[in-house]
């Protein structure tokens, strides 16, 4: 029996008799017993920068950007104490706005903001969502190297201390999600995230996933931090489970190194072989759209060598009751998707056009169906979604029969829970890695 996340849920399975299953999980750290005095004492001893209250000494307005609905960050837990420390350094309600780091994904709802922040901040603070393409509230700050010239959000240029909130977790473009990238890619306006999500980057072998040194990708989201300002960042890396595992706050960099040593003991683990077929699960916040859900499916491709050979399966069990996605990004992936002839057509067009924001979701995914079928089950809007290239069936064990039909009978699975939080590695290559 297997169980993986569906939604706020999870669905237990069994695979046809004559296929082999084996199911992968992150490695156990032990979860903080006391998360709230974890991180009153990440605060109190930041790394890198003086503690917080001595930071906003003397600042007359901050901007905390935090993560927006799709990320599972517990901002719940990681702003308030900021704010009480903000607010004994003279910072109280009206000097501090919390800007929630959307990119170009759509504006979050009030009950999304209440979720990740607790009425009681979202009814004391002013909470507003960034729009990458209101140019009115957008300012250019400068270009980086060997770049464009980049815009970000009105507020977080003119304010004299910029925070952000981050989760630290294998990111396929980044290396690992957190750092400077809530306020560097999430406030700024479309130059920043058309460059750094374009096929230059995507293709370079150095934009892996659970790679810091020699990422594009993450120098540039760190050169953005640097010149937007960011002062001060506080980070958590959680468990399968949504357990905060580690808390860290203070310098970026500092902070990111730091955590990252730790989700990369957390996360990673060894596997013997590619395998036929593979079950990502995915769960919520990241299953509400397929946008959001297929990452699990390009993450597991994206190691260091796909998880699963050429001409496999991978099954994607996710709800996504709002379809595609609703934002920008989300609507332009879809359409790139469903307007491409083949993987292998959208591929060719992108590097020959380029993209724009949003699109480079369409671009890795074309990658990954040009190798391999992506079955999604249990969709609750599915509307489009064979059209973009995807098959649909209700369930797992639907999908079960219909890899079966595909790669044959006797298929090896390799069944990741939590797809998003586990970086499967071939066991030379993880040998060699040491």
């Amino acid at each position: 029996m297997f169980r993986v996340p569906m939604g706020k849920d999870y669905v237990e399975f069994t695979l046809p008799p004559t296929m082999r299953g084996v199911q992968v999980d992150a490695a156990e750290l032990p979860p903080l017993a006391d998360p709230e005095s974890a991180i009153a004492g990440a605060l109190d001893r930041p790394l890198g920068k003086p503690s917080l209250e001595q930071f906003a000494r003397d600042r007359r307005h901050a901007v905390v950007a935090v993560t927006d609905a799709t990320r599972a960050c517990p901002d719940h837990l990681l702003v308030p104490p900021m704010l009480r420390r903000l607010e004994r350094a003279g910072l109280g309600p009206d000097e501090v706005t919390l800007l929630v780091a959307v990119g170009t994904h759509r504006a979050s709802t009030r009950e999304e903001k209440i979720e990740k922040l607790g009425a009681d901040t979202v009814s004391r603070y002013r909470v507003v969502d960034h729009d990458a393409g209101d140019r009115d509230n957008l300012v250019t700050v400068g270009a980086v190297a060997g770049g464009p010239p980049f815009t970000v959000n009105r507020l977080v240029y003119e304010a004299d201390l910029l925070i952000a909130t981050g989760l630290v977790e294998p990111h396929q473009y980044a290396g690992y999600s957190g750092g400077a990238k809530t306020a560097s890619i999430g406030t700024a306006g479309e130059e920043i995230i058309q460059y750094t999500h374009g096929p230059a980057f995507l293709d370079d072998p150095g934009t892996r996933l659970g790679k810091l040194a020699g990422n594009r990708f993450q120098d540039v989201v760190r050169e953005v931090g640097r010149a937007i300002g960011l002062d001060f960042v506080i980070n958590a890396v959680l468990d399968g489970d949504g357990r905060m595992v580690s808390v860290a706050s203070g310098d970026p960099g500092a902070v990111h190194d730091y955590l990252a040593d730790v989700a990369a003991r957390l996360y990673t683990v060894s596997i013997s072989h590619q395998y036929d077929v593979a079950i990502a699960g995915v769960g919520y916040p990241k299953d509400a759209n397929l946008y959001q859900a297929s990452r699990a499916a390009s993450y597991l491709q994206f190691a260091p060598t796909p998880v699963v050979r050429n001409g496999g399966v991978i099954v994607l069990p996710a709800t996504c009751p709002e379809g595609p996605g609703q934002g920008v990004g989300e609507q332009r992936f879809a359409r790139a998707m469903a307007e491409s002839t083949s993987p292998r057509e959208l591929i060719d067009r992108v590097r020959r056009n380029g993209l724009r924001p949003g699109e480079q979701r369409a671009y890795v995914m074309a990658a990954v169906l040009a190798g391999c079928t992506v079955i999604v089950a249990g969709a609750l809007d599915s509307a489009g979604f064979t059209e973009m290239g995807f098959e649909v069936v209700s369930d797992i064990p639907a999908a079960m029969v219909r890899a079966a039909e595909i790669v044959g009978p006797s298929a090896s699975v390799l069944v990741v829970p939590h797809a998003l939080l586990t970086l499967p590695v071939v066991r030379a290559q993880a040998a060699a890695a040491r």
